[in-house]
């Protein structure tokens, strides 16, 4: 069974950024797949469950605001290792060319005095926010890019480099 492209990335290796997961030709459409990477995998502490919750609600809401990128959105949610999100972008850009779109969503989470949709009616677990927590995942993170915005790594997934058997097919050795 071939391996998902968010698990042949080197987790020992990737640092916080924004990466190309997958692009999908959907018809004649590309959708792009994001890894929009909060902090290091198995190095820093993953993301506070309640804050990351916050986050989602946070930036969600703020993209599908944003006139210039509400209509090209598809997704924003949180990933299962609690490091980082996902994006699902109509088209296919480079990295870089959501630059700014990722470092004023999370800068925008300064600014709220409340998270939206955190109601009974509204969220499957309204209790679970932490907008505290989560100004401070979004300074931290937006902080970081705005330091590194002209570090290629934060926009370069580094790769595993796995085996080919003669026959074409990829070693795992995990």
């Amino acid at each position: 069974m071939d391996l998902i492209p968010s698990f042949s990335v080197d987790h020992t290796k990737i640092i916080p950024g924004i990466f190309t997961s997958r692009v999908d030709t959907l018809g004649d459409k590309k959708v792009t797949t994001y890894d929009i990477r909060v902090t290091k995998p198995n190095e820093e502490p993953a993301v506070d469950v309640a804050a990351m919750h916050s986050l989602e609600h946070l930036i969600a809401t703020y993209m599908r605001n944003d006139p210039c990128w509400k209509d090209e959105l598809i997704y924003w949610g949180p990933m299962g290792c609690l490091t980082g999100f996902y994006i699902i972008l109509k088209g296919d850009r480079a990295p870089k060319d959501i630059y700014e779109l990722i470092l004023n969503a999370f800068r925008s989470v300064e600014a709220a005095e409340d998270v939206p949709g955190a109601t009974a009616v509204n969220c499957g677990n309204y209790l679970m926010h932490n907008l505290g927590m989560a100004k401070w995942y979004a300074r931290r993170f937006a902080d970081y890019l705005s330091a590194h915005a002209d570090d290629p790594a934060i926009f370069e997934y580094p790769r595993s480099e796995r085996l080919v058997t003669d026959d074409g097919r990829s070693f795992f050795d995990s």
